[in-house]
């Protein structure tokens, strides 16, 4: 653990999950934000989990920790709480990370620790610390996850679209409510800040994620495929994109090669890249390889919100990027100069093909890109705005 310091405050960080290692948005954003929350707090981590967490993984994260408390949830008071959900308004996604006991437990470690500043990520843990009221407290919606939820209800089955609608309904009004709980909030982009439906939600910090310096250093390793993807590949907005790639992309242009990868596979993903001939990679110690395997990083995504961190780290490597206007407009790049968009899938195969052939072209996206991101996305700059923003308390 990192040594106490009587010269820095202490900052509590409360989180849904545990911060390592790397395979989720959340988990990589608040890795980072507690790096250089560190070199300014006594960083307090309250990471709830529902399994142990590996020592590997506990060394990762102690160097910058004072102290590290995981909260575990059984399977059982995953369920009860799910069950409870029903007779309230409390969103589902709330009530699958929470635990009454763990409440109890962090309660009695804040009286103890008396932390200066409490930054709590996601609404997913804000029911824990809510109604603490000795310290100024921030949220961060990180996602309107409201609207990530709505946008999968016209892809759903139809047996689960009024699940969705209602969990859609519960996550917009729980966003609502739990704004005044907290002095401060904070989201990823301007686009998910729209979605958050309180009238002072322009008071909305946008802080986006930033890009280690390692990922503008390209990997010595042979690029041997026309197209990459990379993602968690249980999340349901990279399934659905796996899905497009192959039904709607190699289906029509049968001479692309594509590589897929990322950590935990979903059935149904294995099962797409073994009937089309798709190269599938699980988990990679060093992404980067995974990424400079592809010529281009093809991301079709057409549910979810936020800002995705797998653009931004194919862009710092230069490769040209192909994207939905839904995952283009949080980053920001201009179409046609730094990012490609498509709206059809027929625009997909079109532009992959006009990468592929023109060599200017491709080098102009690949270096613009690359420029862009570095110019951008930087997260000493992104940590100072979250550390000013919690120095006015």
């Amino acid at each position: 653990m990192k040594v106490f310091d009587n010269h820095k405050p202490t900052l509590v960080v409360v989180l849904p999950r545990f911060p390592y290692p790397l395979e989720k948005g959340d988990k990589l954003r608040a890795y980072y934000q507690i790096i250089g929350l560190s070199e300014v707090y006594n960083v307090v981590l309250f990471a709830i989990n529902d399994k142990d967490v590996p020592q590997s993984s506990l060394e990762k994260i102690s160097g910058y920790c004072t102290r590290v408390e995981v909260f575990k949830r059984s399977r059982l008071t995953i369920a009860f709480n799910l069950f409870l959900c029903l007779f309230s308004q409390r969103p589902f996604q709330v009530g699958f990370f929470y635990s009454n006991k763990n409440e109890r437990r962090m309660h009695a470690l804040l009286k103890e620790i008396k932390p200066d500043h409490i930054y709590c990520q996601l609404i997913r843990s804000a029911e824990y610390i809510k109604d603490y009221h000795d310290c100024p407290k921030t949220i961060d919606y990180m996602d309107a996850l409201s609207k990530g939820m709505e946008r999968r209800i016209d892809h759903a089955p139809w047996y689960a679209k009024r699940l969705f609608r209602n969990e859609s309904i519960r996550l917009k009004n729980y966003e609502v409510r739990i704004f005044d709980y907290f002095e401060h909030a904070t989201i990823i982009s301007s686009q998910d800040q729209a979605f958050i439906f309180h009238p002072k939600r322009k008071n909305i910090l946008c802080i986006p994620n930033g890009i280690v310096p390692s990922f503008f250093e390209r990997p010595q390793i042979k690029t041997d495929k026309d197209i990459v993807f990379i993602g968690n590949l249980s999340y349901a907005p990279n399934i659905e994109a796996v899905e497009y790639i192959s039904s709607q992309i190699l289906h029509k242009a049968k001479n692309i090669s594509c590589l897929i990868a990322g950590a935990t596979p979903s059935a149904l993903v294995q099962k797409i890249c073994k009937e089309e001939n798709i190269e599938l990679l699980g988990w990679v110690d060093d992404i980067r390889e995974a990424y400079c395997r592809g010529r281009i990083f093809v991301a079709p995504m057409m549910i979810g919100t936020g800002m995705q961190n797998k653009l931004l780290e194919a862009m710092a490597l230069g490769i040209p990027c192909i994207t939905t206007k839904l995952a283009g407009d949080p980053i920001g790049a201009l179409d046609g100069e730094s990012i490609c968009i498509a709206h059809t899938a027929d625009e997909f195969i079109s532009i992959i093909q006009e990468l592929l052939s023109n060599k200017d072209y491709y080098e102009k996206i690949a270096r613009n890109g690359q420029d862009f991101v570095r110019d951008n996305y930087n997260w000493i700059r992104s940590n100072g705005q979250l550390i000013e923003l919690m120095r006015e308390s």
